[in-house]
């Protein structure tokens, strides 16, 4: 079965960044996140919707 919330650490592989810049991607609300207690979890979906967004601003601007 496929995790459907990811840990920041976990994201961060996914995505191939560094954990502190998914930490800051979040802090910046460019990375959907949820609190569950203290722990802060993401969807799986917010990183494909994260790397659309990034599509889009990249296609953006070439134009």
């Amino acid at each position: 079965m496929t995790k459907l919330l990811l840990t920041p650490a976990e994201a961060a592989d996914q995505l191939g960044l560094g954990r502190s810049t998914v930490y800051e991607l979040m802090a910046a609300g460019e990375l959907e996140s949820l609190c569950i207690g203290r722990a802060r979890r993401i969807p799986c979906d917010a990183l494909a919707a994260y790397i659309e967004r990034l599509r889009g601003q990249q296609n953006g601007s070439a134009a």
